[in-house]
């Protein structure tokens, strides 16, 4: 996993490290301590705010250097005037720490205190804002071997090479890293997710990618590797069919936590798309843009990094993730346009675009895991189709669901995290799209609507399970830049999902 930014919690009274940053509410409102910094330097903030006509209304900053009075380098104010969410909180965070990152320090230190919180208690804001700081501070330098000129693009040389120490001073530090110390396992969950999709495609093939997972175990996970040979007694017909092109072998990864008091308990289930690079096959996909194509297993990604965070803070709930990982490839044996394969289910799919394969790969686990395991409900992930991108840009998710209550508290969810979701059609007109002459099914009902039979073609693979499938291939890779998230890979669903499951699940099945 990419090294991670300290984080220490210390008294709000403590002597600041490096750079000195602290909050200033509307109309720049300072908390007891903050003000006590500004009577040592008599009053140098406040004049220096209204000489700026800094009112600390919305997002901005002020920088004071070398104060007199003070044995710091420089104070930073910045503005704070609304904490009242939880992800208002996370993305003041993040722009904390590009504050102090751009001073180029090794540390930094942020005053977690306000006069007025608006009811938020100092443990929350400080614990907040640290989860906000290590969300932003992410970079994959895995495979740089010298640092870039001066004057590249930020994304390209993350401050952190200087700053690598955060401390936050805050009323009751001990609370506050106790807290954090549980939280951070979704911050570990979204870097690991992070760190999959920015891996290169000749890196993380289908067995590395499953050795990778395999790891988990460390972290207290029950993980189970199918081979090739293995997916062929399961008769996982369509995923291999997408596989067959490439020399290098689908896998597919089972990954368990048991966390509910009852082992007997349903899980909730979770299943990813991971398509480790997408040339489209004989359907080859044009040059400009394949190299995104090293994302096109965003979903996997997001369910490994799921199954990591709930098992590390302890989820009181039992989860299944499961991920199909192929690579699709044109070859002399590559699946051909019109060829027919027979599913896990027992359904017979006529492939007319071999680069409609995310949803061969999930037709087929999407069908063990309600074999296997029976699960509460069933969430798929897939960057699945250009068209969601189409409808709904970068900003949001399309949300397909056959059961209303899931689908709310997905909502829900996306609102709280700031990964959001839309909710899309699906219906029987849509349905005869992807009706075959020659199969039971084609693998795509043309160009009109394509998320949504997209949508549709999965839904054949559902039995009588609560269901959603999450079109993220607008936000799983090159999404919309934000306070918690300035890189290519932004490691979407981790929080979202893991906000549904400790809002709704982690409590007896009724």
């Amino acid at each position: 996993m990419s090294q991670q930014l300290e984080v220490h919690f210390v008294a709000a009274s403590a002597a600041p490290q490096g750079a000195l940053i602290l909050l200033a509410g509307a109309d720049f409102t300072l908390g007891a301590t903050a003000k006590g910094y500004d009577e040592r330097t008599k009053g140098m903030l406040t004049r220096a705010a209204h000489a700026a006509e800094f009112k600390a209304k919305g997002k901005g900053a002020i920088e004071v250097l070398a104060p007199a009075g003070l044995d710091v380098p420089r104070i930073v104010v910045a503005g704070a005037a609304s904490v009242s969410k939880e992800l208002d909180r996370l993305l003041l965070g993040g722009y904390l720490y590009a504050q102090a990152a751009a001073r180029k320090g090794e540390a930094a230190t942020i005053l977690a205190e306000l006069a007025d919180a608006g009811g938020t208690s100092q443990e929350t804001l400080a614990v907040d804002l640290a989860l906000g700081a290590l969300l932003r501070s992410y970079s994959f330098k895995k495979y740089r071997t010298k640092k870039p000129e001066e004057g590249a693009e930020a994304d390209a040389a993350p401050a952190r090479d200087g700053l690598s120490r955060l401390v936050i001073a805050t009323a009751k530090p001990e609370a506050a890293a106790k807290s954090f110390a549980a939280r951070k396992a979704i911050v570990d969950g979204v870097f690991l997710a992070r760190d999959l999709v920015n891996e290169p495609a000749n890196a993380l093939g289908p067995v590395e990618f499953a050795d990778r997972l395999a790891q988990l175990r460390e972290a207290g996970l029950e993980v189970d590797v199918f081979d090739e040979t293995q997916l062929a007694e399961m008769k996982m017909g369509a995923l291999l069919g997408v596989a067959q092109g490439s020399v290098r072998p689908a896998r597919v990864v089972v990954m368990q936590w048991h966390g509910a008091k009852s082992k007997r308990a349903k899980p909730v289930c979770f299943v990813g798309k991971g398509v480790v690079f997408d040339t489209g096959g004989i359907s080859m996909k044009p040059a400009a843009g394949m190299e995104d194509m090293k994302g096109d297993m965003g979903g996997a990604a997001c369910v490994a990094g799921l199954m990591l965070a709930l098992a590390g803070r302890k989820a009181a709930v039992n989860a299944v993730g499961l991920v199909g990982l192929v690579e699709n490839m044109p070859s002399g044996n590559a699946q051909r346009p019109g060829d027919i394969v027979t599913s896990m289910s027992g359904q017979t799919i006529e492939v007319l675009n071999t680069d409609a394969e995310g949803r061969l790969v999930l037709a087929d686990v999407m069908w063990y895991a309600q074999e296997r395991f029976k699960p509460r409900f069933l969430i798929d992930l897939a960057t699945l189709t250009g068209a969601i991108i189409v409808a709904l840009g970068k900003e949001y998710a399309g949300l397909f669901s056959n059961d209303d209550k899931l689908a709310d508290e997905l909502s829900d969810a996306g609102e709280a995290t700031g990964e959001k979701v839309w909710r899309m059609p699906l219906g029987k007109a849509y349905d005869k799209m992807i009706d075959s002459k020659n199969a039971d099914m084609k693998n795509i009902g043309g160009r009109n609507g394509g998320a949504i039979t997209a949508a549709q073609f999965l839904q054949r693979f559902i039995k009588d399970t609560p269901w959603a499938h999450l079109d993220v291939a607008g936000t799983a890779m090159d999404s919309v830049k934000s306070d918690i998230n300035q890189g290519w890979a932004s490691g979407w669903g981790v929080r979202l999902l893991d906000r549904l499951v400790a809002d709704h699940y982690e409590k007896p099945e009724k």
